[in-house]
């Protein structure tokens, strides 16, 4: 079963321009193979302030995300270290098609 993939606007401006080049294709991988085909299956369930989401790991990047419906939301895609602090503010984003 395929899910579409929506990407909150900060993923694309800010999180993937800040990742070295050389680990943006082995993200782009895992996103495409994983998030896209099964989400529930690879990413763990979060905890806290971001109960509803999950985690997939790539090295020591976390993308974060939620499943709803058919979509996978990818909220983040930032360095472990920073990850829950910068996606913090996004968590009340929803994707235009969802208003």
């Amino acid at each position: 079963m395929a899910y579409a993939l929506l990407y909150h606007p900060m993923v694309l401006t800010d999180d993937i321009p800040a990742i070295p080049r050389n680990l943006q294709g082995r993200l782009a991988r895992a996103i495409e193979t994983r998030l896209a085909t099964a989400p529930e299956r690879y990413g763990e369930p979060l905890r806290g302030p971001f109960q509803g989401y999950r985690k997939l790991r790539v090295g020591d990047y976390r993308v974060v995300y939620r499943i709803v419906k058919q979509e996978v939301w990818v909220l983040a895609i930032l360095h472990r270290k920073r990850v829950y602090e910068l996606a913090h503010p996004r968590r009340t984003w929803r994707p235009s098609s969802q208003t």
